[in-house]
């Protein structure tokens, strides 16, 4: 996470840092707020937004619901070698890892999830759960530092992976399930240790 919530946003020093004017960055502001990305007060300045805790449950069941199908139509579908495509990219992850390099985790998830929707035939599909999870991806970048929390996640993927390899969707489709189920169960625990980055539910 490179911008924290709460921290304050400087349209001067960003168009400074970019070497382009204001207009941009104002633009590109006014989009960060549509998208509840940005908090605007016109008298106090511009702020990250905090993470909207309500909207978390909600976006991780679509996600779940859409990415149970991805998986089970990715047993259905894949090839040998798309299979080592996707193990590739979980020995990408394992070696991200070890390295405590969390960017790289993180882009090595998003590319594991991704590539099954293409497996299965519908890329279609991610792009959608894109639009859906920027607050769930906020939430998770608070997770990924937890001691054993990378681990755990590729811990979660193999057993996806094996499935697929298996070409037995049933399994597949539980092992997403039970990967993505664990989003739910975690936000109570994170934002007890983050509450500072979450936006009351009062």
């Amino acid at each position: 996470m490179r911008r924290r919530p709460g921290e304050v946003i400087s349209e001067a020093e960003i168009a400074l840092s970019y070497g382009v004017s204001r207009t941009p960055v104002r633009e590109a502001v006014l989009k960060l707020s549509d998208e509840g990305l940005l908090d605007v007060f016109p008298q106090s300045g511009i702020f990250v937004s905090r993470i909207p805790l309500a909207a978390l449950p909600e976006a991780i069941i679509i996600r779940k619901a859409l990415e149970e199908t991805t998986a089970r139509l990715a047993a259905e579908r894949a090839t040998a070698s798309q299979v080592l495509q996707l193990r590739s990219i979980v020995e990408r992850q394992r070696e991200a890892d070890e390295a405590g390099d969390r960017v790289a985790f993180h882009q090595a998830d998003e590319l594991f999830h991704a590539t099954i929707a293409d497996v299965a035939g519908h890329p279609g599909i991610w792009r959608l759960i894109l639009q859906v999870k920027v607050h769930v991806d906020r939430y998770r970048q608070l997770t990924l530092p937890v001691t054993g929390r990378m681990t755990q996640v590729i811990a979660e993927h193999e057993p996806i992976l094996a499935a697929i390899e298996a070409h037995d969707p049933k399994r597949a489709g539980i092992a997403m399930e039970r990967h993505l189920d664990r989003l739910l169960r975690d936000i109570s625990e994170t934002q007890h240790t983050n509450p500072e980055f979450f936006a009351s539910t009062e």
